[in-house]
C-alpha cells in the first residue's frame, strides 16, 4: 500500500509549510484539494523538487482534487501535468457551491463535471477517483453509488470512515465473473492473432484489440 497525505489547498498559502512537515521518507505522496489549475501545480512541484534533492528523497507523487467550476474546466491539463499526477479525485461539493446549485443525492448540477473528469483522466493516460458518498449508514446507497461511478470508468472513491471501505473495494475490484471474462478474452484473442487474425468472438461477441487491452488492464487489477 501507499502512503498520502492531505494538504491544505493552494490557495490557502499553508502548502509550503505543509510540505515541509509532511515530506520525509515513508511517504509516497500528497493529496490537494481545490485544484484550480496547472499554475499551481508548478509552484507546489518547485518547492517538492527542493525537499526531495535536500533530503534525498524518490519523487513524490501527487493527486489534485478538482472540486471547482475553474478545476473541472482545466481538469484534462490539470491530469495530463506529469509523472507526478498518477489520478485526479472528483469533489462534488464546493463544486455545486460554485454553481449556486443546493446538494442532494441526485444534483443534476454535478452530473456534467462527474462525467467529464474521468474522460479527462482517461485522455491523459492516468485514473480517477470519485468523490465520497455523505450518508455513513447507507452503505447500499455507497454500493450503488460506486457501481455507478464504476460505470462512468472511475477506478475508485473516497471515503470519510473506515466503514466505507469494503463496500468500495467490493465495487471496484473485479468480480469473478469479470474476471473469468477478462481470461478467456485474452487467451481467445492472442490465439486469434497468431493466426493472423485481429478480431473473433467470444461467446457469441466480436472482440478485437480494444476488448483485449480492457480485459489485460482489469487483470492487472487482480495481480
Amino acid at each position: 500500500s501507499s502512503i498520502f497525505v492531505r494538504t491544505n489547498s493552494p490557495l490557502s498559502g499553508k502548502i509550503p509549510s505543509d510540505l515541509k512537515e509532511i515530506i520525509q521518507k515513508g511517504i509516497d505522496g500528497i493529496v490537494i484539494p481545490k485544484v484550480n489549475n496547472v499554475a499551481e501545480l508548478k509552484k507546489i512541484q518547485k518547492i517538492l523538487s527542493s525537499l526531495e534533492k535536500s533530503k534525498k528523497l524518490k519523487p513524490i507523487q501527487i493527486i489534485p482534487s478538482i472540486e471547482s467550476a475553474e478545476g473541472v474546466v482545466n481538469s484534462y491539463s490539470i491530469a495530463s501535468f506529469g509523472k507526478r499526477v498518477n489520478a485526479i479525485v472528483f469533489g462534488i461539493f464546493d463544486l455545486l457551491n460554485d454553481l449556486g446549485v443546493e446538494y442532494t443525492i441526485d444534483s443534476p448540477g454535478g452530473k456534467y463535471s462527474r462525467y467529464k473528469i474521468p474522460v479527462d483522466a482517461a485522455a491523459a493516460g492516468i485514473s480517477a477517483i470519485d468523490g465520497i458518498w455523505q450518508d455513513l449508514k447507507d452503505l447500499k446507497g455507497l454500493e450503488t453509488d460506486c457501481n455507478f461511478g464504476k460505470s462512468l470508468g472511475y477506478a475508485g472513491k473516497s471515503v470519510i470512515h473506515p466503514d466505507q471501505i469494503p463496500t468500495v473495494h467490493q465495487s471496484f475490484y473485479p468480480n469473478k465473473t469479470e474476471i473469468s471474462w477478462a481470461e478467456k478474452v485474452c487467451k481467445v484473442y492472442l490465439e486469434s492473432t497468431k493466426k493472423g487474425k485481429g478480431a473473433t468472438t467470444v461467446d457469441g461477441k466480436m472482440i478485437d484489440e480494444v476488448h483485449y487491452k480492457q480485459a489485460k488492464a482489469l487483470l492487472d487489477i487482480v495481480k
